[in-house]
């Protein structure tokens, strides 16, 4: 990110991004189980992200951005192998085996990893106390997350996929934090490109992966209900094509921190439209794990409000010191 960057950033539009990427991303977990409630999940994963970003390279094409700038396509497609495949891979899968609202919750715990992996920015990070005991909090915050399913485990073998569900997600929350940490630093050219990329690079890397998991025999497309291909069709749209292109913007505009806050919001919606539409619950425990991780995340982005502010009134001193220094001069040489 360069300040030239921050400045050309409409505050408008950063709001409008910010809210994109809250409250769609917040529906997308309610929506991802219901599509691969009839569809196998690397499958629907590959038809989501290969239909995005065939979409997104099509309206390039059609603005005049050039798609083949060799080191801006290997950076796009790590990070997007990396965010999408991994990261989201993760997601989906794990909806097999966990209600959405808590694939929510555990995926909030997102911002610790930006902390641990933000590495230009890691000695800051890790010299602020509030980052620190907000870094201690969210493990706490996870593990009493992880701790519930484990011993729901121990005690029904039943549940074992549910804690591999578990682990599966903490990987992809690393995956997608270091994704979006790589994609900031090492991205170049267009956002939109950059995004078309990443889509269309974990869209075809997912169908090795679902031939392999034999998702494709015995799949009947006419059995898909159409709540499930409306889903897609809601994912490829609202989730791909709007959220996460704001999200790959804002990565470009705004301080890494600042853009993970999206996992305050995200959990919020996930367990209110998990509750109310797929009358999913959430026990106390639960939701003291959302509680206890919501309250970390704030608590490593507290130090960074509050350096902000203090750069903010540095500069304001500076700037006030040098004009009475300019003002005493000119009174000076009038006299």
């Amino acid at each position: 990110m360069t300040t030239t960057a921050n400045k050309a950033a409409s505050p408008i539009m950063v709001m409008l991004a910010f809210a994109t990427v809250y409250i769609v991303w917040g529906s997308t977990y309610f929506f991802i189980q219901k599509a691969i409630h009839d569809i196998p999940p690397l499958m629907m994963g590959a038809m989501r992200f290969i239909a995005s970003g065939g979409i997104l390279m099509l309206w390039c094409i059609i603005k005049g951005e050039k798609l083949w700038e060799p080191k801006q396509v290997k950076v796009a497609v790590i990070s997007g192998l990396m965010l999408l495949l991994v990261g989201n891979g993760a997601v989906i899968w794990a909806e097999k085996s966990l209600p959405s609202s808590l694939v929510a919750v555990l995926v909030s715990s997102a911002p610790v990893w930006f902390v641990v992996l933000d590495r230009p920015h890691l000695k800051e990070n890790l010299s602020s106390r509030s980052t620190l005991l907000g870094l201690i909090v969210g493990f706490a915050g996870v593990i009493m997350l992880f701790s519930e399913q484990a011993g729901k485990a121990l005690g029904d073998s039943g549940n074992s996929g549910q804690v591999l569900g578990l682990i599966v997600l903490i990987i992809g929350s690393m995956s997608w934090a270091g994704g979006s940490l790589y994609s900031k630093y090492k991205s170049t050219g267009s956002a939109t490109v950059n995004t078309a990329w990443q889509m269309m690079a974990a869209g075809i890397a997912f169908i090795p992966g679902s031939l392999l998991n034999n998702e494709w025999s015995g799949f009947n497309a006419q059995a898909v209900s159409t709540g499930a291909w409306l889903s897609v069709l809601y994912l490829i749209v609202m989730g791909s094509l709007v959220a996460y292109s704001a999200y790959v913007w804002l990565l470009q505009v705004r301080p890494a921190t600042q853009v993970s806050t999206y996992a305050y919001v995200n959990p919020v919606v996930a367990v209110l439209l998990g509750t109310m539409l797929a009358g999913e619950k959430m026990t106390v425990l639960q939701l003291t794990g959302l509680a206890i991780i919501l309250t970390s995340v704030l608590l490593i982005n507290l130090s960074k409000y509050r350096k902000q502010s203090l750069n903010i009134n540095e500069r304001k001193t500076v700037v006030s010191k040098s004009n009475r220094i300019t003002t005493a001069i000119e009174e000076e040489a009038v006299c």
